[in-house]
């Protein structure tokens, strides 16, 4: 049980990040070799290669009452999960298992956590769902982080929609395909997200619509920008940075 622990491409600590994971994530190891084991997400089926030494083990009536659970979500910066032997640093985003407003339970052990943590019995509100896409601002980019201490574009999304209750994809590429097409930038709403792609026309970068047409996305940092028909246009630097392939609507009429 760790706050944090990288998922790379290959079994090596040279290779690609490709994600990570966060405290209370849940996984099945799928092969081993040498000191790794290769993983598969249980939320979103990601496959890579972790240390074994960073490895917790749970049982396999845990997982897969994990996997059939809403789990709430820890939206403090940073807090700490706790019990009598141990203290965890864990961060926003950190998924808190079978959380009873006191404690989480990673098999049949309880740890406290006392900061603050979604409902997941309350409605999606939007205001909430846009304050926490703010809250990633300054973060610095990093390719497979999905931290707020380094998150990539896809991250990003990945991480502010499970905060507020839904299971998404892990790649930009593979986020295109939810939702519904919005034809024009003009017709936005916050939480649609947009989608850029490079000269081959494969989909490179996402980033989550605010109001006026504002968009919060990784680039060098989670930042604020502005969207038009052609793509994102970065003030600081009088440029376009992306262009712009598609919009997708992921929750219609929220309020």
């Amino acid at each position: 049980m760790l706050s944090l622990v990288p998922v790379r491409a290959e079994p090596s600590d040279k290779s690609e990040l490709v994600t990570q994971l966060l405290y209370g994530e849940c996984y099945q190891i799928i092969g081993s070799q040498g000191n790794w084991h290769q993983i598969q997400i249980a939320a979103d089926n990601y496959q890579g290669w972790i240390d074994f030494k960073q490895h917790c083990s749970v049982t396999s009536n845990y997982f897969e009452e994990w996997k059939a659970a809403q789990h709430s979500r820890a939206v403090d910066l940073v807090q700490t999960i706790s019990s009598p032997e141990i203290r965890i640093p864990i961060m926003m985003g950190s998924v808190l298992p079978f959380f009873d407003g006191i404690n989480v339970r990673i098999n049949n052990q309880k740890y406290v956590y006392s900061g603050r943590a979604t409902n997941n019995t309350l409605p999606f509100k939007i205001n909430f769902f846009t304050k926490m896409a703010r809250s990633y601002l300054k973060t610095p980019y990093l390719w497979g982080g999905k931290s707020i201490f380094g998150i990539d574009c896809s991250g990003l999304v990945q991480q502010v929609y499970g905060i507020c209750g839904y299971t998404f994809p892990r790649d930009a590429w593979q986020q295109v395909s939810v939702g519904e097409e919005v034809h024009f930038a003009n017709q936005t709403q916050p939480g649609d997200l947009a989608f850029f792609d490079n000269d081959e026309g494969r989909i490179i970068h996402v980033g989550i619509m605010l109001e006026n047409q504002q968009i919060i996305h990784a680039h060098g940092e989670v930042r604020i920008d502005v969207l038009d028909h052609y793509g994102i246009f970065n003030h600081q630097r009088k440029r376009y940075t992306h262009r712009l392939r598609i919009i997708k609507r992921i929750l219609p009429g929220a309020k």
